[in-house]
């Protein structure tokens, strides 16, 4: 008994469209996750500096807009609430915490000598600026 064979080769294809789908929605998603990184709504202008570090330790950090208006936590905040603010800080953490005030570069001075004399009141002992590091 002969058998006949009846088979035909097709070239296979490779559909891209769904490719391109998943490749849109990842970009989408990656787009809206990373802008809830940052902090919404707290426009400060960091001064830049040269010798600016980097600290990788408990960091407690107090903004300071153009206008003066003080913010932690991105809540505003006066100077009598942010002292009491920073007592209870320094009662939670129990660790050497510092304290990175962002004061935005067109601020007044005295805001921020303020701001770092109520830290100190609360216990606060190490204290720095927030700047921008200034490349060449």
């Amino acid at each position: 008994m002969v058998f006949r064979k009846h088979y035909s080769l097709t070239k296979g294809e490779i559909n891209l469209t769904p490719l391109v789908d998943v490749v849109f929605q990842l970009i989408i998603f990656f787009m809206l996750s990373s802008s809830f990184i940052m902090q919404p709504g707290i426009k400060v202008k960091l001064p830049k500096a040269e010798t600016t570090d980097i600290i990788k330790e408990k960091e407690i950090f107090i903004d300071i807009t153009e206008d003066g208006t003080i913010l932690f936590k991105g809540k505003k905040v006066n100077l009598h609430q942010l002292e009491n603010i920073l007592k209870e800080e320094i009662k939670n953490k129990k660790e050497d915490i510092i304290l990175i005030i962002k004061g935005d570069k067109e601020t007044k001075h005295g805001i921020v000598v303020n701001v770092m004399d109520i830290a100190r009141k609360s216990g606060i002992e190490r204290i720095a600026i927030g700047t921008i590091p200034e490349f060449e």
